[in-house]
């Protein structure tokens, strides 16, 4: 038996003389021997140092996400990289991996333990999961992403298999920057970073809010086309106040009450002081569910410094207003002409308020307290109004207006009048009965946008918002609702999906090369919607597109997101394209199988 030292001198003159024999390029199967067996010699209480000599091989290749191709290696790619004997003797198709992978999902019959197969084929085979995301978005959609996404996340614990992204937490504190560098990939151009206190309607969940950054950027590359090595998922641990979490033996986190004050917003500030020194000035930082009191403040503190966007306030927003835009051509009217009621006072609605009031002020020669009068919003208390603003928090009041105090939704809605009613509240079934029928009693098409995820914390749903108005409400939510049939009638609901905005707003970001976000980006990206909204779905009353069209859809986005920030001189990438749509399509990843030497 070889003693520690001696193990550890064979091994250190091993990996010498391996340094000198080539990198991960190189086509010969180069095995260590000796390693294996001082690691079953060593005792438990030894030290022992792991280390792999990465050399392209067969074993290593099948083990390998982003170059796995499974039984789709041609008889000749098996003989070249010693995968002869390692795989079954079929030859598929990458098509017929497909079929067959969609035929195993389909005989899931709980959507959790589709998404637990789709998080399994993103860890073998990573081509393939992107291929049918693409190919099939509108039937996985919900699986990778919201509703699907909120359940894996309440069970991230117990569904955990191996780390998708980076978890800084408050032990990482003095030492971000360094940890950063743990991470394989050095050319990250998106970073998804939550802190999981506010995941969808469903409240702080900690560490397993980890499920949202991985899906948001399996969605940027499906959807968007950015190359997935690119993509960084971030969850910051600074603990939970769910106490089920705190007692829970399995959960995967710090088991700490939630940090905020000074300690929370040090660590957010070596963070993103260490994003900018791994990876430069123009990689675009993706907020993502953090809590109303620190998603308007980390905006406002960063937007100058760094490329960042909250896709709960700026992408729900540009998404909102992008079907407000189409909806105009079934409800008749400017956007100015119309009376907006939000229920929820959160991030969300005061985002959209914001963005429709820029909307407004950029077609009309109103000014800016002219605009926000078109928009009344309530929150847990009733309608805000003037008479409330000292205790109002500082990013409701702008849209506290002269007005009696209201206290419910159903007699604001009768107070105001308005033509169309935004649920952000995250409170399911707000959206009574009696509150469809005043609307529809108001208005001949009542606008309703039923905004909340998951399906549970929806407003309403799309059969009530049909029935209620007896057909003649505009109906989009937030998650997905299947077609309804009334009096003989078909309604096909919309969906103010963010997936929409955010993976081409973050190719437009990222081929021109922007170094901030500007508000004018994101009305071009509303704009860029709207305009991909057929006559063929407003004739079945849908303000938004399909999204089996998603990646053309991105790529108008994008190309509309960087001509403008061409113009307003924030894009670095010279000389501009002359044909920004096709050379966005030209930078999205292909998912399809390459040929390999």
């Amino acid at each position: 038996m070889l003693t520690s030292s001696s193990s550890f001198k064979r091994i250190n003159s091993l990996r010498n003389l391996l340094g000198g024999l080539g990198g991960r390029g190189d086509k010969k199967n180069l095995s260590v021997m000796g390693a294996a067996e001082d690691e079953d010699n060593s005792t438990v209480d030894e030290p022992f140092t792991p280390w792999i000599v990465s050399v392209a091989s067969g074993h290593m290749l099948l083990r390998d996400p982003h170059y796995n191709k499974g039984l789709a290696f041609t008889e000749k790619e098996r003989d070249a990289h010693y995968l002869r004997g390692l795989l079954p003797p079929a030859v598929f198709t990458q098509e017929l991996q497909e079929k067959r992978t969609m035929h195993i999902l389909r005989q899931y019959q709980v959507p959790l333990h589709r998404y637990i197969a789709m998080m399994d084929l993103q860890e073998r085979n990573e081509r393939l999961f992107y291929k049918l995301l693409v190919e099939y978005v509108e039937e996985l959609l919900p699986i990778v992403y919201t509703p699907t996404v909120g359940e894996a996340c309440q069970k991230y614990g117990s569904i955990y298999r191996r780390p998708q992204g980076l978890y800084i937490s408050l032990k990482d504190k003095g030492r971000i920057s360094e940890v950063m560098k743990n991470w394989p990939e050095k050319n990250i151009q998106v970073i998804v970073v939550t802190d999981g206190e506010r995941i969808l309607g469903l409240g702080d969940l900690g560490c397993q809010g980890m499920g949202i950054p991985v899906g948001k950027l399996s969605l940027y590359t499906a959807l968007g086309g950015v190359r997935p090595s690119v993509c960084l998922p971030v969850t910051i641990d600074v603990g939970t106040k769910n106490e089920t979490l705190l007692k829970d033996e399995f959960y995967i986190g710090l088991k700490q009450k939630r940090a905020t004050g000074e300690e929370y917003d040090n660590l957010l500030e070596e963070f993103m002081d260490a994003v900018k020194t791994n990876y430069g000035e123009k990689v675009l930082i993706q907020f993502e569910d953090f809590a109303n009191h620190n998603a308007f403040d980390l905006l406002i503190k960063y937007r100058t410094s760094h490329l960042v966007f909250n896709d709960d306030i700026q992408g729900t927003a540009c998404v909102v207003l992008g079907g407000l835009l189409s909806a105009l051509k079934l409800i008749g009217g400017t956007l100015s002409d119309h009376t907006f009621l939000f229920l929820g006072a959160g991030e969300a609605g005061t985002g959209i308020a914001e963005l429709i009031s820029l909307e407004i002020l950029k077609k009309t020669k109103m000014t800016v307290e002219e605009s926000r009068k078109k928009i009344w919003l309530v929150d847990s208390k009733g309608l805000v109004v003037s008479s409330r603003k000292d205790s109002l928090q500082h990013f409701k009041q702008p849209w506290a207006h002269d007005h009696e105090p209201v206290k419910g939704l159903l007699e604001a809605v009768k107070a105001i009048k308005p033509s169309i009613l935004i649920g952000t509240s995250g409170a399911g079934r707000q959206f009574t009965k009696e509150v469809i029928e005043a609307m529809a009693s108001i208005n001949a098409k009542p606008l309703i946008m039923a905004l909340s995820n998951p399906t549970s914390q929806s407003e309403c749903t799309a059969e009530e918002a049909y029935t209620w108005s007896q057909g003649h409400a505009i109906f989009a939510s937030g998650s997905p609702f299947d077609p309804v049939m009334y009096d003989g009638k078909e309604y096909v609901p919309g969906q103010a999906n963010n997936a929409y905005i955010f993976p081409g707003f973050g190719l437009g970001l990222i081929m021109c090369g922007a170094i901030r976000v500007h508000d004018e980006f994101l009305l071009a990206a509303s704009e860029a919607l709207a305009s991909q909204v057929t006559e063929e779905d407003y004739a079945k009353g849908i303000i938004y597109p399909r999204f089996k069209n998603i990646r053309k859809i991105s790529a108008h986005i994008a190309a509309k997101v960087a001509a403008r920030a061409y113009e307003v001189g924030l894009a670095s990438n010279l000389p501009r394209p002359s044909d920004l749509i096709k050379f966005a399509e030209s930078c999205m990843y292909s998912p399809n199988y390459r040929c390999y030497r």
